[in-house]
């Protein structure tokens, strides 16, 4: 079982590295134009955090504020993802 749970729990490391750089990439583009590099990492961090957020997104959308949209459905699957990788470490 040590096994299995210090392998998930280094998925789970990744998929939170991953949702980071998705987060800072996401605002990078806000604020500007993102070079090529930057657009292909975008792409990247989308392609493999996107099927975990869309079914979430689809239950809880985006919260409007005005001109503001706050995406609690990658808050949620980051809090969940930090969560189950505390556990999965826990158990090793």
């Amino acid at each position: 079982m040590g096994l299995i749970a210090g392998v998930l729990g280094w998925l789970l490391t990744a998929f939170v590295l991953l949702m980071l750089a998705r987060m800072v990439l996401d605002w990078v583009a806000v604020a500007g134009n993102l070079p090529d590099w930057g657009l292909r990492a975008r792409s990247f961090t989308h392609k493999w955090t996107e099927p975990v957020i869309a079914p979430v997104r689809r239950v809880l959308p985006p919260l409007r504020a005005g001109g503001l949209a706050i995406d609690l459905a990658f808050t949620i699957v980051f809090i969940l993802a930090l969560v189950l990788r505390s556990v999965a470490f826990g158990l090793e």
